[in-house]
């Protein structure tokens, strides 16, 4: 398994995280459980971004520095691709999120502790699949082949599947949680569990917290293969994922109020989906360069949010 991880390239990875992630807890608590504003939302999503791109350019450097300007361009575009193409599914995610927020009703002052802990366990459990990705590639090159149909025929299942929401009710992991978990009636401020009569019992914050978790889970399992067609390397594929991820919280607050304008977006994704699983299944045959791949990806996400806004969704 070939990386340009060094122990210095992990350390300011991992010094870079966990810093934005205690800045991030930090402010929230001084700010306390509240609503967060469009203002607010947009906010962070720039400082995300800005962070981002910032490590971006820094690998991009130290990586020409080390090992030559061509090997530290390739590194910096498959790093950027990386995280556009994972940005760019993680709106899936988002959708899903306000389906089952809204399901539950969940308070909106509780909305933000939520996202924060499925953010910290998304990292955990998407570093575990991205080191178990890399070692089946690195052992058996033929799962890039199944990585590919994959992500193809998932691509098709979404167009198939696009503009129709999902049944939260038919759900077999929210319908065994509610059957097995004893639960309480109502919210019972920020606590995931209470006392009553001597008995423990969950609130539907708890609930929330683990379909959250679950559907990261899903979804990573079409994202993060989709990464492993622009690099094998799991240092680029583990950090372009994770500050990906530790955005989600303010691009949810950022889109809550505009998912329905997006409506054709759906539908880019498939299609980035079906691109990338197509891009695996000829790598052995012709491979399509990176610039190619972050047009494609740019491209097609920018047109389908383009068409939506000019095409608003009838009523």
């Amino acid at each position: 398994m070939e990386t340009i991880g060094t122990p210095l390239l992990w350390l300011v990875f991992g010094v870079v995280v966990i810093a934005a992630l205690l800045v991030d807890l930090v402010l929230m608590r001084h700010g306390g459980p509240h609503k967060v504003t469009f203002k607010e939302a947009a906010w962070w999503s720039l400082g995300w971004v800005a962070l981002a791109l910032a490590f971006n350019a820094w690998l991009w450097w130290y990586s020409g520095q080390q090992l030559g300007a061509a090997a530290g361009d390739r590194i910096g575009m498959e790093f950027l691709t990386g995280y556009l193409v994972e940005k760019s599914l993680a709106v899936d995610n988002i959708f899903v999120f306000l389906m089952v927020f809204s399901y539950f009703a969940v308070p909106e002052v509780q909305r933000q502790r939520v996202l924060v802990i499925g953010i910290i366990a998304a990292i955990v459990l998407r570093a575990i699949l991205i080191f178990a990705g890399a070692l089946l590639l690195a052992k058996f090159h033929w799962i890039l082949y199944v990585f590919g149909a994959f992500l193809l025929l998932t691509g098709i299942k979404m167009i198939m599947a696009a503009g129709k929401a999902p049944d939260l009710e038919q759900n077999p992991v929210l319908r065994w949680l509610t059957g097995h978990v004893p639960m309480t009636r109502g919210y019972h401020g920020s606590a995931l569990s209470v006392r009553e009569g001597g008995k423990r019992l969950y609130t539907p914050l708890f609930i929330v917290i683990v379909m959250i978790g679950i559907t990261d889970v899903i979804f990573a399992v079409d994202s993060i293969p989709a990464i492993f067609a622009i690099t094998d390397d799991p240092f680029i594929v583990l950090t372009s994922n994770v500050f990906a991820v530790l955005g989600l919280r303010a691009m949810f607050f950022l889109l809550q109020g505009m998912a329905d304008r997006f409506h054709l977006l759906p539908y880019g994704l498939a299609l980035v989906l079906m691109f990338i699983g197509a891009k695996m299944l000829l790598i052995d045959v012709y491979k399509i360069p990176i610039t190619v791949s972050l047009g494609v990806v740019a491209a097609t996400i920018g047109t389908t949010i383009a068409l939506s806004l000019l095409r608003p969704q009838k009523a």
